[in-house]
């Protein structure tokens, strides 16, 4: 009976492995299909990658910085400009 009990183990055992590697395949296979359907979607909905969306990022900031010295120089020329035109109306 010992060697009939531990056969029947050994067997419900090696069919739960069994049935554990069939199940992580099924899931890496589902995975892989949903991952398809979502880049596919993504790829239809226009979405920009996120390398672009940080090259853009990174130009809108350069062009940021640029106005705010631009604004700067502008001020300083525009008050440079008063300041000649008061000391010749003096």
């Amino acid at each position: 009976m010992t060697q009939t009990t531990g056969r029947f183990f050994d067997d419900i055992a090696r069919l739960v492995t069994d049935a554990a590697g069939m199940a992580q395949g099924a899931r890496r296979e589902v995975e892989t299909i949903v991952r398809a359907q979502m880049e596919r979607v993504l790829r239809s909905m226009d979405v920009v990658s996120r390398e672009e969306f940080e090259a853009v990022r990174e130009m809108a900031i350069a062009a940021r910085d640029e106005n705010e010295r631009l604004a700067e120089r502008l001020a300083a020329l525009e008050a440079k400009l008063d300041a000649s035109a008061s000391a010749q109306g003096e």
